[in-house]
């Protein structure tokens, strides 16, 4: 049973990744990313990692998902607007394409090729990643935290200066 709730998750999700990508009105595309990222967190559930799919939800499809909505409408993108790409962007982003669709398949192939079994018992669990984040992890875990704090005091100063300079022009 659940096999075919993975399929189905899996098969949904690879339809509406596929509709972001063709819509031509950018809101359409972002609410096709909302449901992609809801259908991925439900796969999360089927494999018992209950933390990944609930931050999955509150970043991913809240926060940033909301983030892209609101620049989209502050931005007012029209057809009018847009530049047309000359050919020679659009065979970059071929063969791009290309070269990320031969890394996926020799991921795959090489999935397949491993015989090392996974058991799946409770390898998701927030006991179990707090174990490792604490134990195993810890000073890239500090490092991280480290290197998001340092962007943040980061950008506002960036942010003052640029405002102390345009009341410096003003004045």
């Amino acid at each position: 049973m659940l096999n075919y709730i993975f399929y189905i998750l899996g098969g949904l999700s690879v339809i509406t990744a596929i509709m972001v990508i063709s819509f031509r009105n950018p809101i359409y595309s972002v609410l096709s990313l909302i449901a992609t990222f809801f259908l991925i967190s439900g796969q999360y559930l089927l494999m018992n990692a209950q933390f990944l799919s609930i931050v999955n939800i509150i970043v991913y499809a809240g926060a940033i998902m909301v983030l892209f909505l609101f620049v989209l409408m502050l931005l007012n993108l029209n057809n009018i607007n847009e530049p047309l790409k000359p050919i020679k962007l659009k065979t970059i982003g071929v063969i791009s394409a290309g070269i990320l669709l031969l890394t996926f398949l020799s991921a795959l192939t090489s999935m397949y090729n491993n015989e090392q079994v996974l058991q799946l018992s409770d390898i998701g669990l927030v006991k179990n990643l707090g174990r490792l984040l604490f134990t195993e992890y810890v000073v890239p875990f500090e490092v991280s935290s480290i290197l998001f704090i340092a962007a943040m005091v980061g950008s506002v100063l960036i942010g003052k200066r640029n405002k102390e300079e345009k009341e410096v022009e003003n004045a």
